[in-house]
């Protein structure tokens, strides 16, 4: 189905021709009306509810979650969605949370006539997995570049690792992100020399969150369960341990680990995507399907910091929850619905690997091949970029994977925001949120955002009233015209064939289409 160069010129020439025309008939006085009904205060109110600390961060799985969940069912169900789950508005999945007993958890350091016993209460760790080791102290000092790089596999395989890793929550903006980076790449690397464990000391005596929050998977596909790159680590967050750390010398030491981490314990729990379509008002057409999405989860509360301890998520993603509901409330007041079908939906588990996107991909209720674009938001809200102030304008992932970004930006022009291309990041982040999992099933779709990287990213400072409403309305009103513009246009939107990076998208596309074909034969 691959076509040449020249026939892809054509195609695209061809398309925005349509577009324009499309563009012209698609502002009606229903269209403006409906997106006059999109206004700041409305998603004020909204946010200031879903963000509140009274839903705590919003972990998955947590009571904080399921509130939410049941808000956003009740936000459709006055908009008069259809539901669309096997329970109503919800599409239940039943998942299972690995957690690590921790009444045989067993840390000792040993140095001589030197030996130090770490609580369990004073270690983090997310190790899905049994760990008994007992070896010898290989110490790094993480911020020697060259000793790093210099670093043979025979010196490192099968030691315990000690260094001292900076940690990247205590840090905003672009810094955190290129700190957690870092780190990956050091544990990756410490994994290709198949170290036992990396045992990272803190200094600044955070109570330690233990085993984590627990490893969350669909137990009817565990190769699915996401895994950390490289070599499993630990966090100390202990007085004694720290000093011992200092106690001994860089490189092969006469020191010497024993851990024992337990095998973890499954827990069975319930999680719910939420979902609401808007039926389309064309009788072909009404049987496709343009997806609406955002994930309603965020990282919930951290115990071991002193003070605010709840991570709110506002911008990420609370502002793509609430203009889901904002934009399902206005569609759905038109006097005629768009043509295709819309479907609004709102994904838990984003925050601990797509799980509730990638659950759906493996359990559509709309079929793949009936499904036409997916546009997918997170982070709408904030302007306060670490790149300077984003006012009026709005970028897209993978903006040239797929002829979604030509169609944005004209219902861009037409409601006075900028959609563009980001030089670095567009393709960079494409991976990073939950309209991958809808990629992968060979949906053209993409993530839209405001900023990319903003203070509070992932931090406890990530608040509803530092939302710019204003902003959010327009950004907000030009999704919403994008939408119409995609249901009331008979030719589906396409994956840009000639972008090699989209060439996996186009074999599923191609896959599902193939076999759809064949069913109706």
């Amino acid at each position: 189905m691959v076509r040449g160069m020249a026939a892809v010129g054509a195609a695209v020439c061809i398309f925005v021709v349509q577009l324009s025309a499309t563009q012209r008939s698609d502002m009606t006085p229903d269209v403006q009306a409906m997106l006059e009904r999109i206004t700041a205060n409305s998603l004020r109110g909204h946010l200031s509810f879903i963000a509140s600390d009274a839903l705590e961060g919003r972990d998955t799985p947590s009571v904080g979650l399921d509130i939410a969940a049941e808000y956003i069912a009740a936000q459709f169900r006055r908009a008069g969605l259809v539901p669309a789950g096997d329970d109503g508005y919800f599409q239940t999945a039943t998942f299972v949370t690995s957690r690590t007993p921790l009444d045989a958890f067993d840390l000792k350091m040993k140095s001589g006539s030197q030996t130090v016993t770490v609580a369990s209460d004073k270690v983090s760790f997310n190790i899905d997995r049994e760990l008994k080791i007992a070896s010898p102290v290989f110490k790094i000092d993480y911020n020697d570049a060259a000793t790093f790089v210099a670093l043979k596999p025979e010196q490192i395989a099968g030691k315990i690792v000690m260094t001292e890793i900076p940690d990247s929550r205590h840090e905003t903006g672009t810094r955190r992100v290129e700190m957690f980076m870092a780190r990956q790449e050091f544990l990756t690397k410490m994994g290709t020399m198949n170290a036992a464990l990396v045992i990272s000391v803190d200094r600044q005596g955070y109570k330690g969150s233990v085993g984590g929050p627990g490893r969350l998977f669909d137990p009817a596909d565990r190769r699915s369960r996401f895994q950390p790159p490289g070599a499993p680590l630990m966090t100390v967050h202990d007085a004694n341990a720290v000093k011992f750390y200092d106690s001994i010398k860089l490189g092969l030491t006469d020191a010497e680990v024993q851990v024992h981490i337990p095998a973890p314990v499954e827990i069975p729990v319930r999680l719910r995507n939420v979902v609401g379509v808007l039926s389309g008002s064309d009788p072909v057409l009404k049987d496709t399907y343009v997806l609406l999405t955002a994930h309603y989860d965020h990282e919930g509360v951290r115990p071991d910091l002193v003070g605010d301890k709840i991570l709110n998520g506002a911008n990420d993603d609370g502002s793509g929850t609430v203009s889901v509901i904002e934009l399902a409330a206005s569609l759905s007041a038109m006097k005629q619905h768009p043509k295709r079908s819309i479907v609004f939906m709102t994904f838990f588990g984003e925050e601990k690997g797509l799980l509730g996107s990638r659950y759906y991909g493996r359990h559509p209720i709309f079929p793949i091949a009936k499904t036409v674009a997916d546009i997918n938001l997170e982070q709408i809200g904030r302007t306060d970029s670490d790149e300077g102030p984003q006012i009026a304008n709005a970028t897209m992932t993978g903006f040239d994977f797929t002829d979604i970004g030509t169609t944005l930006e004209a219902a861009g022009k037409q409601t006075g925001i900028k959609v563009y291309k980001h030089a670095t990041n567009s393709d960079a982040f494409f991976s990073r949120s939950d309209n991958q999992a809808l990629a992968d099933q060979g949906v053209p779709a993409h993530t839209l955002c405001t900023a990319f990287v903003y203070p509070d990213y992932h931090g406890v400072g990530d608040h509803w009233d530092k939302i710019d409403y204003d902003n959010m309305e327009k950004v907000d009103r030009m999704v919403a015209f994008g939408l119409v513009m995609i249901a009331n246009n008979p030719e589906a939107p396409k994956w840009n064939e000639a972008n090699p990076k989209t060439a996996r998208y186009v074999r599923a596309w191609n896959e599902h289409h193939t076999a759809a074909a064949g069913t109706n034969r």
